[in-house]
């Protein structure tokens, strides 16, 4: 089946208040409204910045969703300097971004945590983003697509078929992610098929044909062409050029 590119931009720790309403802007301004019956765009700003980041694109009534970079799975409680699910739905967050490489390597994640952010935010009715990718020691042993299955897996542990359907995975070879060195896109498909095959061990293959996998490792305006034209790639997580809005929305432009 024909699914729908989704580009979704990480802009990770970066953009004070100002700065992120004037990239917004920029993006809006950039952003061709019928290229958005066609593809699904979504940003993905730091915590401070969501709400004005909608207000831009609310008011120029641009069809840009907004995504959180991380969430917390408890509903409210004693949990000093999270954000909880409630919050960011609140504010308008169609999708959320869990188990990115940097959470797991940096801020200690688990598959286990993973997972309970997926399920707790499929329940609340958020979309997320599930982050999976190997290291460049896994990928020089030859282990990467085994343990990148095992990734999934666990990330979708007690998910049931239906609730799979509103799930993105995004493969972001560690390796790949900051370095400006991108997978070529039959590595990026092998391992995409690889966890599209996982999805269908898992839920059937018609579920596993309908659920987005996202390439996430340096994709660019130049190489995106390239990756999306792959079977089993469908859209990108994209981090450095997501802070550049010429370069993003040409991104968005390739996945026409």
């Amino acid at each position: 089946m024909t699914r729908k590119h989704l580009i979704a931009g990480n802009w990770k720790m970066n953009e004070t208040i100002p700065e992120a309403v004037v990239l917004a802007q920029e993006i809006s301004n950039l952003m061709e409204r019928d290229w958005l019956e066609m593809v699904d765009v979504a940003v993905c700003p730091p915590f401070v910045d969501l709400k004005p980041v909608k207000t831009v694109f609310e008011f120029d009534r641009v069809d840009i969703a907004l995504g959180a970079q991380n969430v917390y799975w408890e509903p409210a409680g004693a949990f000093t300097g999270e954000i909880s699910i409630p919050m960011i739905k609140e504010i308008g967050c169609a999708y959320c971004i869990v188990g990115h490489s940097e959470r797991r390597n940096l801020f200690g994640e688990t598959n286990e945590d993973v997972n309970r952010k997926a399920r707790a935010l499929i329940e609340a009715g958020v979309t997320p983003i599930i982050c999976v990718g190997e290291s460049l020691a896994v990928r020089d042993e030859g282990a990467y697509l085994d343990f990148v299955c095992a990734q999934v897996r666990a990330a979708y542990a007690g998910i049931d078929g239906d609730d799979a359907l509103a799930t993105v995975v995004a493969y972001e070879p560690v390796w790949a992610i900051g370095t400006g060195r991108t997978a070529t896109p039959e590595q990026a498909e092998e391992v995409c098929a690889a966890i599209r095959a996982t999805l269908a061990e898992l839920f059937g293959a018609e579920a596993a044909d309908r659920v987005r996998v996202l390439y996430g490792g340096s994709m660019n305006e130049g190489n995106a062409a390239l990756l999306l034209a792959e079977a089993d790639i469908d859209g990108g997580l994209i981090g450095g050029a997501a802070l550049k809005a010429g370069s993003f929305t040409e991104i968005v432009k390739a996945a026409l």
